[in-house]
């Protein structure tokens, strides 16, 4: 094993400097929140009573206060294939809780949408404010002071950052992820991606497509590419936030449901009444932030996280930037190709090694912190173990030195590239994050005539008429969260696909975000200040020249500065209603930069 790589440790001390006020307040916080308890025996009777009526045999322990009382957050519905399975499982969890003397409550519910379903529609414009509706839901659910430990029940893009954003503000308490796993494969991602661009092409129809993307997406689990619900996945893991190993097993199995089982045990175990207390607040710190930077560089996850880490962050009074993301990837490298990045999907990288076996090979090159307070074992270390049942009960078992497949999985030694594929670019147009580990190199630089759009209905559109057949830099903009909330724009891969395809420079430029699943086509997204309010991207005319470099890490338009500096900003299209987006009025002038998290609740507050 070696030491800690002096990068990475360079990295964690500028955030534990750059953190030490909000740091010190949050403990400072969590410490009052721990003092003050959590003793149902203090609620006055009418609150108590109202808080065990409906609580059946548990109603004697939790009337004595002789019991850990768990509260379930959940996110379960049924039209969310990653989120269905979760529909038994608050029953199961309070069987699991009397088995070692505890009780469990569902606290609440919070929403959780699909951006698979919402992709290019008008709903994906509350998908980034999802997020920060969860972390208020969660934070109701779990203020009614009955509960003494946390279990999160939630997958998807926004759903386990919004979790454990209102998890961490009860950072006193115990608390866990809850996982439920992807659906078996399906039709392999690269088929699906090809009938895409062909029906984007004309080349296929409706239905040939439906049946592809029916094909992709067939049954109960997350979705098996390598997006962000996955992504969110490896980062609970490597923070040590899950029971070990709980991240990618397939959802119905024997092995799921005793993972489960164990997640509850865990919580009653990690109490502040026992001799092993762990609390969220205390698991979250500046390591274990840096752990789920390194996970995600490491294995090629989604861009999202550039938002959602810095969020997450704050919430545990810890700040981020993209520069710490930036250093990170310098020296951490791609050991994962998985769709988009790759061909395989992730029951291929769980059957490979999966995120024992990557755990196992960063702790040894000293790129993870080994030595984080992790909810499932007595520090890292134990992540880098497998899962698995020996008759009827649960067991950890040595991973292999090797990975079963080499083509998705590699050693930090000989991995598919030396850097984490992702990129901070700056220049005159802002600063923006690239994501290098799914673009060939061919395409890191682009350099060719802008053209500007503010819809992404428009960009179709004018593919569709064959206008952008040409080497072009796509511009969208007015797409940032203070817009129209920063909507996912994966729905114009294919068609960029095509036009690269055909041999022509092509690269996206936006203030909105690309999709965990995007991939292929050179791309500066987030880009901040975003142009509503007059950020740079506002300043820009069709026919610019603007040249991205992710090796150069630049981002700039190639203009006189008297020329450039002499322009006024163009207006923003009216903001619409309809879908309801009219009700997140708020949020969208409330909100901070995508590099502080894109979150109206965390600038609202000061945190």
């Amino acid at each position: 094993m070696m030491s800690m790589h002096p990068v990475v440790t360079a990295v964690t001390d500028r955030i534990v400097a750059r953190s030490r006020p909000t740091r010190r307040a949050y403990l400072d916080l969590i410490a009052r929140e721990q003092h003050a308890g959590v003793s149902r025996t203090r609620l006055d009777c009418g609150n108590l009573a109202h808080g065990f009526a409906a609580a059946d045999q548990d109603k004697p322990l939790l009337r004595a206060d002789r019991a850990m009382n768990i509260g379930i957050v959940t996110a379960y519905n049924d039209m969310l294939s990653a989120h269905q399975p979760y529909h038994r499982y608050p029953e199961q969890m309070k069987i699991y809780a009397r088995e070692v003397q505890a009780t469990a409550q569902v606290a609440g519910g919070v929403p959780a949408m699909c951006d698979g379903v919402t992709q290019g529609q008008r709903g994906m414009e509350l998908s980034l404010w999802s997020r920060d509706v969860i972390a208020l839901s969660a934070t109701v659910a779990l203020s009614h002071n009955m509960f003494d430990g946390m279990a999160m029940l939630g997958i998807c893009d926004k759903i386990v950052p919004g979790l454990l954003m209102a998890a961490l503000r009860f950072g006193h308490l115990p608390g866990l992820l809850v996982p439920a796993g992807p659906m078996p494969s399906g039709l392999a991602n690269k088929e699906k991606q090809r009938v895409r661009q062909l029906y984007a092409e004309g080349k296929a129809s409706r239905s040939d497509l439906l049946d592809a993307e029916a094909a992709s997406y067939h049954s109960a689990g997350t979705c098996t590419f390598y997006g962000t619900a996955n992504s969110n996945q490896m980062m609970m893991e490597v923070m040590g936030l899950h029971i070990p190993g709980a991240a990618f097993v397939n959802p119905g199995t024997r092995l799921r449901q005793a993972l489960t089982r164990a997640a509850v045990h865990r919580l009653a175990a990690i109490g502040r009444d026992g001799d092993d207390y762990r609390p969220l607040g205390l698991c979250v710190d500046e390591k274990a932030i840096v752990n789920a930077a390194v996970g995600l560089l490491a294995t090629g996850g989604s861009s999202n996280h550039a938002i959602h880490l810095p969020a997450i962050a704050r919430a545990a009074g810890i700040v981020i930037d993209w520069e710490d993301l930036d250093r990170l990837s310098a020296v951490v490298p791609l050991i994962a190709r998985i769709y988009p990045n790759g061909s395989a999907d992730v029951n291929q990288f769980h059957a490979a090694g999966g995120m024992a076996f990557a755990i196992a090979t960063l702790l040894d090159a000293g790129l993870l912190h080994r030595d984080i307070l992790t909810v499932g074992g007595r520090d890292l270390g134990d992540y880098a173990r497998v899962p698995v049942l020996e008759g009827e009960e649960l067991d950890w078992r040595d991973v292999a030195d090797e990975s079963g497949d080499q083509t998705i999985l590699r050693s930090a030694r000989s991995p598919f590239s030396t850097d984490g594929g992702l990129r901070l670019i700056e220049g005159n147009l802002g600063r923006a994050i690239f994501k290098t580990s799914a673009v060939d190199p061919g395409h890191w630089t682009i350099e060719a005539p802008a053209r500007i759009f503010s819809d992404q209905a428009e960009v179709l559109t004018a593919f569709k008429a064959g206008e952008l057949d040409r080497d072009v830099i796509v511009v969208l903009r007015f797409q940032g969260p203070a817009a129209n909330g920063m909507p996912e724009l994966h729905k114009l891969t294919p068609a960029l696909g095509v036009l690269q395809d055909r041999g022509h420079r092509v690269a996206l430029v936006t203030d909105g975000r690309m999709s965990g699943a995007s991939g292929k086509v050179p791309a500066a997204i987030h880009v901040s200040p975003e142009a509503y309010g007059g950020g740079p991207l506002a300043l820009l005319r069709d026919g610019d020249p603007v040249r991205l470099c992710a090796e150069r890490g630049e981002l700039a338009v190639l203009l006189d500065p008297a020329v450039w500096q002499a322009r006024e900003p163009a207006s923003p299209p009216p903001q619409q209603d309809g879908m309801g987006r009219e009700l997140f009025a708020l949020m969208r002038q409330a909100v901070n930069g995508a590099e502080q998290g894109a979150s109206p609740l965390l600038a609202a507050a000061g945190i």
